[in-house]
């Protein structure tokens, strides 16, 4: 199994580099590049996002002289090419180029930047001027707490209410709870977040819970209890929405994997041969049907992680990755854009690795290493 790890590690560098080549060249022909943006806002046509996020035209600027390191983004053209610049002195959108580090050729940034990210220096924010790393680090226990708590209760809920369906199949237990099923499957998440959010969070009818972040004010200064009880009373809302709108895909998936387990010679067998139906299902049925649910694991908590969360977290105002990476897109703040595609990306590829483990975890028999 080690050495099955350790080929598995060494196909990482080589499938993360290809990624981030790949999503760098198409940006290439992306328009409304961060020139573009910068142009347009000393021009009075900024975009709204400043609306969004509360900062102003004003606040917005490029880092004076800033050097983007690993971080360098990808330019959208060179100089004089720009719509925006009509009317504006060139020696201007020079000095803005070589700002943002886009007065180098795109296969030089691109070079720099994967030297910096083998170090993990992913530059500095264009349009924020801070470290992308900082940035990451303050957003990161937001979707991480989101994620970790969503996967966790989607399991704990989804994998019991599966198998017990697929043993009652047919049963009105199992007719009624398949229109539970379908309806967290056909309504996204961030809709029963708004429901959650007039029903329970001052919107129309009651307010037992918060709004916004994930701490009360002045929570810093209470006992560790009581911090613990006011994040969870934050986490209680969107933890729920993010539940409902996950659990459903799980949920048929166990089923439809111990049915198919179910009815397979070998269980047919254990029967003939006087094992009860609880030894049946949790003796030889779990162990197989779990293999497929938990291939599914590392895709499940990246996406919850940080793409599931994003409306969500707009919802009830919660800065976290999924916000973040949904900024930088809109303004083209490549450092950021890149920086947490490289993280996502490698995090999801370990993730992969680990979901292989688990497989000889819960099943023994399986051996990597006798694969050629």
């Amino acid at each position: 199994m080690a050495a099955y790890i350790f080929r598995r590690l060494l196909l990482v560098v080589p499938t993360l580099f290809g990624i981030i080549l790949i999503n760098f060249a198409v940006v290439q022909f992306a328009p409304g590049g961060p020139v573009e943006q910068m142009l347009a806002e000393l021009r009075g046509e900024g975009q709204t996002l400043g609306r969004l996020t509360g900062e102003g035209p004003g606040e917005v600027r490029a880092p004076s002289g800033a050097q983007q390191g690993g971080g360098a983004s990808t330019a959208a053209a060179p100089v004089g090419t720009y719509r925006g610049a009509r009317g504006l002195d060139p020696a201007i959108v020079a000095e803005i180029e070589r700002s943002f580090g886009f007065d180098k050729p795109a296969h030089v940034r691109f070079f720099e930047m994967m030297r910096g990210y083998l170090t993990f220096d992913f530059g500095r924010s264009l349009f924020r001027d801070q470290p992308v790393v900082d940035l990451v680090l303050q957003k990161m226990p937001v979707s991480i707490s989101l994620g970790l708590w969503s996967t966790l209760i989607i399991y704990l809920v989804s994998i019991p209410l599966g198998i017990r369906k697929a043993v009652q199949d047919g049963t009105r237990f199992d007719v009624w709870t398949s229109g539970v099923v379908l309806v967290g499957y056909a309504v996204p998440g961030f809709l029963f977040a708004i429901l959650l959010v007039v029903l329970f969070a001052g919107g129309s009818f009651l307010q037992w819970f918060p709004l916004r972040g994930l701490t009360s004010s002045g929570a810093e200064a209470w006992p560790f209890w009581r911090q613990a009880l006011d994040y969870a009373w934050h986490m209680v809302l969107p933890t729920l929405a993010l539940v409902i709108g996950g659990f459903a895909g799980l949920t048929m998936l166990t089923k439809n994997a111990f049915l198919d387990e179910i009815g397979k010679q070998y269980v047919v067998t254990a029967r003939a041969k006087g094992n009860s139906e609880s030894r049946i299902l949790y003796g030889h049925v779990f162990r197989n049907a779990m293999l497929l649910i938990i291939a599914g694991f590392p895709a499940a908590f990246i996406g919850l992680l940080f793409t599931g969360a994003l409306l969500v977290e707009i919802v009830f105002s919660l800065d976290g990755l999924g916000l973040l990476g949904f900024e930088a897109a809109i303004r083209r703040d490549y450092p950021i854009m890149f920086g947490t595609l490289y993280i996502f990306t490698l995090l999801g590829l370990i993730l992969q690795i680990v979901g292989d483990v688990m497989y000889t975890i819960v099943d023994p028999r399986i051996d990597f290493e006798a694969r050629r």
